[in-house]
């Protein structure tokens, strides 16, 4: 069971998935291991968000999210690795994404969800329009998921493909492109059926 996750997004949403993650055997959860500076800021950009009230949103948390019954992996990467991967980038361009994001979570905080993910949520197998193909050719959007996307792939299924199991698999939805499509292709997974849960109510 994949589960495309935000941020922030209602409180209502996050229950929902709760619910539903009660019925797995296991849970393979994104979130990068460690601290550090860089991942930090980066983080600003969604943490700023929920503690405007008016928004109505929440950050998403483990300890809310997370039933306690049920066993978690988390294969992401280390935050050493993460920072590794976005210094590959131009030195420019690295420095820009550090000031940037901070500025990101300040305008979205004052501005509500409307600021970025009218035309920014959407997340399809093939881009629809030529800024959803300049935005799945980012270099940026490359160095911050691509390793990650190869950890998630791996471990789970080598170690327990055989057994009769129910995992979930809780990541934003930025890596379910890569998720769908490596299940398939590596290990001939198929979609059997879809539920849609709403993630945020315009304010």
């Amino acid at each position: 069971m994949i589960f495309p996750m935000l941020h922030v997004a209602s409180p209502t949403f996050y229950s929902q998935v709760r619910i539903r993650l009660r019925e797995c055997d296991l849970i393979v959860v994104e979130g990068i291991r460690g601290k550090s500076v860089g991942v930090s800021a980066l983080t600003l950009a969604y943490r700023f968000t929920p503690r405007r009230r008016r928004n109505g949103l929440q950050e998403q948390r483990e300890e809310l999210l997370l039933p306690e019954a049920v066993p978690v992996v988390n294969p992401d990467v280390t935050a050493a690795e993460a920072i590794a991967d976005l210094k590959t980038l131009p030195r420019w361009t690295y420095l820009l994404l550090m000031v940037a994001a901070p500025v990101m979570g300040l305008v979205f905080a004052l501005r509500g969800p409307r600021a970025f993910l009218d035309e920014d949520l959407v997340v399809e197998d093939l881009p629809s329009t030529l800024r959803a193909e300049m935005m799945a050719d980012d270099p940026v959007g490359h160095a911050m998921i691509d390793r990650r996307d190869q950890r998630l792939l791996g471990e789970i299924h080598a170690e327990r493909g055989d057994e009769p199991i129910r995992v979930a698999i809780v990541y934003g939805a930025g890596h379910v492109p890569a998720i769908v499509s490596g299940l398939r292709n590596r290990y001939g997974y198929r979609p059997r059926e879809a539920e849609w849960l709403t993630v945020l109510i315009p304010t």
